[in-house]
């Protein structure tokens, strides 16, 4: 906060991986002054939706997703299920699962951001149509959830 409050640094937060220490980052996010916080949600890890991300919205702290397509294992269980995604899922510009699945992250309100952290140009290029369209209202995500269930 000192080199915050020096302008040496712009931002505060604080990041965790895997679902790891939550309620430690609850207690960090009620006491502390951050910006940003960095923790894991996706389609089959959604913890952070009961504590973290309600109090987040509440104190204006922005949101990092870390390992939104769980380090590709959530598109490899749907795509072993069915190569694509609802035809419903067009609506909003999906074509794919990995857009499906960020397109589903990036609408809850308290998420700012989703990093996929991929290697693959083409997986780049395939996340990156999550960008185009419309995206899901609460209705729509809670359909899209039950879609992947």
């Amino acid at each position: 906060q000192k080199l915050k409050a020096e302008g040496k640094i712009r931002y505060v937060g604080v990041t965790t991986s895997h679902g790891r220490r939550h309620d430690e980052l609850e207690r960090v996010m009620k006491t502390q002054d951050l910006d940003f916080v960095q923790l894991t949600y996706n389609m089959d890890e959604r913890e952070a939706e009961r504590r973290l991300l309600p109090l987040a919205a509440e104190r204006n702290i922005a949101v990092i997703t870390n390992r939104p397509l769980d380090g590709g294992a959530l598109v490899d269980r749907l795509n072993a299920r069915s190569k694509a995604p609802p035809a419903w899922a067009k609506e909003i510009g999906v074509e794919t699962w990995s857009q499906f699945a960020l397109k589903w992250i990036v609408s809850h309100p308290a998420v700012t951001v989703a990093i996929p952290a991929t290697s693959s140009v083409a997986h780049m290029r395939e996340n990156m149509g999550a960008c185009r369209g419309d995206l899901p209202n609460e209705k729509f995500r809670a359909r899209m959830l039950a879609a992947v269930r």
